[in-house]
């Protein structure tokens, strides 16, 4: 999961070093615009739909948690 989620993460987006930090949001790696893009493209990739509630800075400070926040969805 991690890897594809990597793939698409630098395919999408080669300006940002997914792997460099584990507080992408907090660190201001990631703004608004591209969690925005991001969530679409883990919209597009995964068949999935992320839930408002879900949209906040710990489910996207990392591939890691990303990569959690897609497998948990895709359970529900």
């Amino acid at each position: 999961m991690k890897d594809r989620l990597l793939q698409l993460l630098r395919e999408e987006f080669p300006e940002v070093d997914f792997e460099c930090s584990d507080a992408l949001v907090d660190d201001g790696i990631l703004d608004s615009l591209t969690i925005t893009g991001v969530i679409s493209a883990i919209t597009m990739e995964y068949g999935i739909s992320i839930p408002y509630e879900e949209i906040v800075e710990e489910n996207f400070n990392s591939v890691d948690a990303m990569a959690a926040m897609i497998e948990r969805l895709q359970d529900a």
